[in-house]
């Protein structure tokens, strides 16, 4: 019986493993270089131009007449959904009941709202006309309002949202966008160029590519990070490895 060539199996190993640790160097590097510029930018960036709100203003709220108030539970009674949670909420300056009937663990998950004139009992949409007046509201800048749509997720400026907003675009140098919750009427927020721009470098910090699954997932909880961890794991064992077999060939000497 011919006995195994120890020597080329030996060599066949580290050979291998020299290999996959020069390609694997590769792959880990060209994204450890994109953290590194990506990091090295958000350390030199405007931060108050990178969330948008060059033109956000705080919403004025208005004196209510208490004494005017229905009573909640008579708008609880009267919904005609169930609702878990009442709340006083004012609208450009006047109060309404927010009925909450399905509320996520984040404002940014799916719930469902539903406004109430806290006066009347009248149930208010948020129509096209309320959610020009609430981004108006929420605006100071110079430009007009261009156009005014109800979007639904995924929404490129706010990729974690999951509820229908309505957006309202702004003719400015900036671009500016207003999104209004289209059930509660809650400003979710303002968007610009310069937004855009950070959220591209986002984008490359989190490894969020938009090619891997049709849309950026918002965020870094996902399957490509998990890969890329598993890789530099390996790219570590292999250099471990290539160090500890220099070590018995006494490749290092300490002088």
């Amino acid at each position: 019986m011919k006995k195994p060539n120890n020597k080329r199996s030996k060599l066949f190993t580290l050979s291998t493993i020299k290999s996959l640790h020069k390609w694997l160097s590769l792959l880990v590097f060209m994204q450890l270089f994109i953290w590194l510029g990506t990091g090295l930018f958000f350390n030199l960036m405007d931060h108050d131009k990178a969330g948008g709100n060059q033109y956000r203003q705080a919403l004025v709220s208005q004196d209510i007449d208490h004494h005017r108030l229905l009573n909640p539970q008579r708008v609880l009674r009267a919904s005609n959904s169930p609702a878990s949670e009442i709340t006083l909420v004012q609208r450009l300056g006047q109060p309404y009941y927010l009925l909450t009937h399905d509320k996520g663990l984040y404002s940014h998950f799916d719930s469902h709202f539903s406004l109430v004139d806290a006066y009347t009992g009248t149930v208010k949409e948020i129509d096209i006309d309320m959610a020009s007046a609430l981004a108006q509201s929420s605006y100071r800048g110079s430009g007009k309002i261009a156009e005014v749509l109800l979007v639904m997720p995924p929404i490129a400026d706010f990729l974690k949202e999951q509820n229908n907003l309505w957006r309202v675009n702004f003719i400015d140098e900036l671009d500016t966008s207003v999104y209004i919750n289209a059930s509660s009427g809650r400003l979710v927020g303002h968007s610009n160029e310069d937004k855009r721009f950070v959220d591209f470098f986002f984008m490359l910090h989190f490894m969020d590519y938009p090619i891997l699954w049709g849309k950026p997932s918002g965020g870094f909880n996902h399957w490509l990070i998990s890969f890329f961890a598993i890789l530099t794991f390996l790219f570590c064992l292999t250099g471990l490895i290539w160090t500890v077999q220099l070590l018995i060939k006494g490749r290092y000497k300490v002088s």
